[in-house]
C-alpha cells in the first residue's frame, strides 16, 4: 500500500470503535479516548477527519471551533491528532492537518491554535510567542507548546484569551 492510497474524509459514528483502538495504540500512556469521544458527540463546531487506507482507519484529527474573547471572527483548536503506530512518520498526520486547514479556510477560519510539540507543529507554520492566551494558565514549560498560525498571511493573529466550548473546559486537559 502506498501513501497515495490515503483518503481523508469526515469521520462517521461507524468509525468510533476504530478510533478508540487507534488512540489506545498511538498513545498507550495517555488516555485520549474520552476526549475524542466527547468531540465526536458534539452536535456542531467540530471538524473530525479520518485518514483511511485500504478501508482501514490510519489516522484522525479534530478541529474545534472557538473564538478569541471580544472578537466575532472564529478560531479553531487543533486536537487531538494521531496516526496508527505503523503509519507514523509517513505523512498521515500532515495530510490530516492540511485537509483540516482547507476546510477551516472554507469556513472563514483564519486562526488555529494547538498545544503540542513545536518541532512537529512548526512544519505547518505554528509558532509560540503570539498574544492569544490559553483558556487556562499553562505551566511555564508548556509556553513553547502553545502555538498559533494564521491561515491567511494577510490576517494577523488576534489578541485575547481563547474561549472554548464546554468540551474543552476541563482544566485537567491543559495540565501535565
Amino acid at each position: 500500500m502506498t501513501d497515495a492510497d490515503l483518503a481523508i474524509r469526515p469521520s462517521t459514528p461507524a468509525d468510533t470503535p476504530a478510533l478508540e483502538a487507534l488512540y489506545a495504540a498511538a498513545f498507550p500512556d495517555e488516555d485520549l479516548v474520552p476526549q475524542m469521544r466527547a468531540l465526536l458527540d458534539e452536535p456542531s463546531g467540530v471538524i473530525s477527519l479520518v485518514a483511511e487506507q485500504g478501508g482501514v482507519v490510519a489516522g484522525h484529527v479534530a478541529f474545534t471551533q472557538c473564538r478569541v474573547e471580544g472578537l466575532d471572527t472564529p478560531a479553531a483548536l487543533l486536537g487531538p491528532l494521531c496516526a496508527a503506530p505503523d503509519r507514523q512518520g509517513r505523512g498521515v498526520g500532515s495530510a490530516l492537518v492540511k485537509a483540516g486547514f482547507e476546510r477551516l479556510r472554507a469556513d472563514g477560519v483564519t486562526t488555529v491554535l494547538v498545544l503540542g510539540d513545536p518541532a512537529y507543529y512548526g512544519r505547518f507554520g505554528f509558532a509560540a510567542g503570539h498574544d492569544i492566551a490559553a483558556p487556562y494558565d499553562l505551566l511555564p514549560e508548556y509556553a513553547a507548546g502553545w502555538q498559533a498560525v494564521s491561515l491567511d498571511p494577510a490576517t494577523p493573529l488576534p489578541q485575547g484569551r481563547l474561549e472554548v466550548p464546554p468540551v474543552w473546559r476541563v482544566e485537567a486537559l491543559w495540565l501535565p
